[in-house]
Parts: structure tokens; C-alpha cells; sequence
């Protein structure tokens, strides 16, 4: 038998050194949202519930406290059964773990982040010839709230992490983007943006969710135009940089347009809540690189003319591998010439450049 407990406390170790190391590469307001989402997360709060401040600020500070004392300090390996498995070995861990009805995710998020953590197998089931894993109750996590994730070529639904992120799309969410997140309740049948009305119906809305956050991780591990090889390359090569953003952005409008994708998924449900949705939170580089749906859906608002929106994906299927075919020349020449700031230049300026004249 396994100790539980045990192996909890070994992946959070690795998680508490992994955020010792990278919590400086957040904005001081990203690390707060972070820091927010993992206390909640420890105390087993709601993710609408706030405590005080101060004690708010007195965790925060020995958080940091405990940070401190491992900065310098190397990822532990995971004893189970007495056998020592790199933390990254993640199909050899879950390999012991599958018997408990635990699931342990490792490897690298945003600017090369490690992340780690541990939890519950809720259910799991087949979709497209792909492996999912819904999880539920999270014994382990880090610094990041990732509502889903592909390892080893399955897709996992992290549900606890899912609500809390689904909460603070919610409540953070733009002015601009308050009409097509009212559109979207109402197709659920949630008439206002109370609170209160949003507690009681969070559950359902993630119910809506759940199909957006996996079909994202359907369309990526099937997607083939940006070569999956060569961008984890870009990425290595560019970390903390607005290359790494824009292939990252590339890379997500690739996954959502393509015919295995989220919005395909959507089209082929007619779910207009779910499409609601998806334009509510469509914000960033995302957003500047696929003003179609957006105006599509102005439309569509009006019309349910789901033609409308289908052409809308696929013009921007095809800006985004105009795009990605673009960062990938001009890294490969950048390699060719021994020269990727040169590469980083061009990169930027042919498309960072493009999208703030236009503003």
C-alpha cells in the first residue's frame, strides 16, 4: 500500500521549489491572483469566498518565508513502494498511481514553468481515440490554476482547478466582453450577473466549460500545421518573451479552429451558450488575431446563422497558419544565420508590429 499523505507532501515540495524559482516572472497583480487561487485552494474555500486581508497577507507571508528556504534546491525525486522516479516521469508514476485512483501531472507550462500536481480520478472515458481523465479533489498543485492540460497523449479536466479559473474569468472579466457573457447566461437561463445567482449556477456553467477546455486539448494534440517539435523549440529558445506569447496565441487558434477543435465542437451542437462563452473570454493576442468571430457573432446574436460562424473559423484557421508558417521560416532562418535576436526581431515586427498599427 501507498502513503497517500506521503506522496502529497513529496509533490508539494517540488511544487514550493518550482514557485520559489518562477513566482518572479509574474506582474505583481498575476502573482496576487495566483497567490489568491492557491490559498483558496489549500483552505478548501469557494472560489467566490474572500477572507480577510490581513490574514489573507499573513499566509502569503510564510508562503514566501517557505519559498525562501528552498530556492536553492533541487527537484526531489517521488518514492513509491520504496523505488525513486524522476518527478518527470510521469507515465512510470501513474503507472503505480492508476490502481489508487490517483493521477500525477509534471512538466512545463508558461516561459518553461515546471508545474506539478496530484489528484483524484473522477472518471475516465474515450473520445476521439483519446484518453480523458475528469479529476476532482487535488491533493497537490502549485501556483498555476490550469482548468485542463494533454501529458502523455490523454487529455485531464482538472475540476477543482477548472471552477476556480471559470469563477475568475467570470469576475474579471472586461467591459467589452459583458455582452457576450450575458448572452451566454441567458442561453443557460441565468437572467443576471448577481453573485449570488452566479454561485448557485457556476456548477452548470462549468458543466458547459468542460467541453470548451477539453476539445481545446483534442484540437492541440491533432494539430500539425505549427510542427509541434519545432515549437517546443521556439518556445525553449524565447522564454519570457513576447515570441513565446505570440506562438503560444499561434498555437491556441490553431487547437480552437481546427476540425477536431473547440469551436468545431461547438458549431457541430449548435451550444450557443458555449459559443457565448468562448467570445466572452476570447481576450489577448487571441482576440487580435481572430476579429471574425467577434463580428460574426454580432450577427449571429440576431440571426442563429451558424454558416456565419463556421466561415468565421475557418478565415481564422487560415490567419493562424499564415501566422505560424511565418514564425517558423523566420526561426528557422534565424538558425540558419546564427542569429535568433535577428529572428526575434522579425518575428515581432511582422506580426506584434502588424496588430498594434491597426489598433
Amino acid at each position: 500500500m501507498i502513503n497517500i499523505c506521503d506522496i502529497a507532501r513529496q509533490i508539494l515540495k517540488n511544487c514550493d521549489i518550482s514557485d520559489a524559482n518562477n513566482a518572479g516572472m509574474y506582474s505583481i497583480c498575476g502573482l496576487a491572483l495566483r497567490l489568491r487561487d492557491l490559498y483558496k485552494w489549500e483552505l478548501g474555500l469557494p472560489p467566490w469566498e474572500e477572507r480577510d486581508s490581513a490574514e489573507v497577507l499573513e499566509w502569503i507571508e510564510t508562503r514566501e518565508n517557505r519559498w525562501d528556504q528552498c530556492t536553492d534546491d533541487e527537484f526531489q525525486q517521488i518514492t513509491l513502494n520504496g523505488q525513486c522516479f524522476d518527478p518527470f516521469d510521469t507515465t512510470a508514476i501513474n503507472a503505480v498511481l492508476a490502481s489508487h485512483g490517483l493521477f500525477y501531472g509534471a512538466g512545463y507550462a508558461h516561459s518553461l514553468k515546471p508545474t506539478f500536481f496530484l489528484a483524484e480520478i473522477k472518471e475516465k472515458s474515450e473520445l476521439d481515440g483519446i484518453r480523458i481523465y475528469v479529476l476532482e479533489r487535488e491533493l497537490a498543485r502549485d501556483l498555476l490554476t490550469i482548468p485542463a492540460l494533454s501529458q502523455d497523449d490523454c487529455v485531464l479536466l482538472r475540476q477543482d482547478s477548472a471552477r476556480l479559473f471559470l469563477w475568475d474569468s467570470i469576475f474579471y472579466i472586461k467591459k467589452s466582453a459583458q455582452p457576450a457573457l450575458e448572452f451566454a447566461l441567458k442561453s443557460c437561463g441565468i437572467q443576471n450577473q448577481q453573485s449570488e445567482t452566479l454561485q448557485r449556477n457556476l456548477a452548470g456553467i462549468l458543466e458547459i466549460q468542460k467541453g470548451s477546455y477539453i476539445y481545446h486539448e483534442i484540437g492541440e494534440l491533432n494539430e500539425s500545421v505549427f510542427d509541434r517539435d519545432l515549437w517546443r523549440e521556439i518556445i525553449g529558445a524565447f522564454p519570457y518573451t513576447p515570441v513565446e506569447y505570440l506562438a503560444r496565441a499561434v498555437k491556441d487558434l490553431l487547437a480552437d479552429t481546427n476540425e477536431y477543435g473547440t469551436l468545431q465542437n461547438i458549431i457541430e451542437e449548435h451550444n450557443t451558450a458555449a459559443l457565448g462563452f468562448y467570445v466572452a473570454f476570447l481576450d489577448g493576442l487571441m482576440k487580435e488575431f481572430f476579429p471574425e468571430l467577434p463580428a460574426s457573432f454580432q450577427d449571429f446574436k440576431q440571426t442563429r446563422d451558424w454558416h456565419r460562424i463556421e466561415q468565421a473559423v475557418s478565415d481564422g484557421h487560415k490567419t493562424a497558419a499564415g501566422h505560424a508558417s511565418l514564425i517558423m521560416n523566420f526561426y528557422q532562418e534565424g538558425v540558419g544565420k546564427n542569429d535568433l535576436q535577428w529572428a526575434e526581431r522579425q518575428i515581432q515586427k511582422h506580426l506584434l508590429g502588424k496588430y498594434t498599427k491597426t489598433r
